[in-house]
């Protein structure tokens, strides 16, 4: 089974424009080359899955079974590994080399994985979106979250509640991002709307599984039109 995922790193946002002057806002991800370093099957690991590598990393930075795994597969030392589960034996052995273009072209639909940008402690109105006290002259409480108990004779905060605290660096999957154009050269994929992180980020692509169709496209969809 070939592979719908590649491993890469965000860049910056940018626009580009369509052939009718269409101007589209995008993010700019590099993708890939991935290096295979593993793959599973279901006769010895008990499912079909393959490891990709990606980035470049210095050797003393790399722990002693790493090194042990990397020389085993044949391969250079990679920053990041993931493992990508596959419905079928995969196509792909170890040492195998894949860029952007062995996996997305222009027109697809993917989903991109990554963390959040950090933004430290937070209050509540910026973590939460809380409303604030009223904002009236002499009042002293526009930005506090108000009371935080349970209005009982034995007052307690509940577990869970949302209160000010560390905001950020939570793993977040943009769905649905069209690929509006393709550098093979450069391994750049440009990507319509936002990407999750800073740029610089670690960031995993691959192709939408829950895709969601316009009214339009459906209608035609559901009649059977094509």
């Amino acid at each position: 089974m070939s592979l719908t995922t590649l491993l890469g790193t965000k860049r910056e946002m940018s626009q580009i424009f369509n052939d009718d002057g269409t101007l589209v806002p995008v993010t700019i991800v590099e993708v890939g080359p991935c290096v295979v370093t593993q793959v599973k099957d279901t006769e010895n690991h008990g499912y079909d899955a393959v490891q990709l590598g990606y980035g470049d990393v210095k050797l003393a930075r790399v722990s002693k079974p790493e090194k042990g795994h990397f020389k085993k597969a044949g391969v250079e030392p990679r920053r990041y590994l993931r493992e990508v589960r596959l419905a079928a034996p995969a196509a792909s052995k170890v040492g195998d080399v894949l860029k952007v273009a062995d996996v997305f072209k222009v027109g697809d639909w993917v989903d991109v994985v990554g963390l959040t940008k950090g933004r430290g402690f937070q209050g509540g109105m910026k973590r939460h979106g809380f409303g604030g006290g009223p904002a009236a002259h002499g009042t002293k409480n526009m930005r506090e979250p108000g009371s935080s108990g349970t209005n009982t004779n034995i007052g307690y905060v509940r577990k869970g509640k949302r209160m000010a605290g560390h905001m950020g660096v939570e793993r977040r999957t943009m769905r649905n991002l069209l690929v509006a154009k393709v550098d093979e050269k450069r391994n750049l994929v440009f990507l319509r709307g936002a990407v999750p992180g800073y740029n610089g980020a670690f960031v995993t692509v691959r192709k939408a599984t829950a895709k969601t169709y316009a009214k339009a496209d459906r209608a035609l969809r559901k009649s059977g039109a094509k």
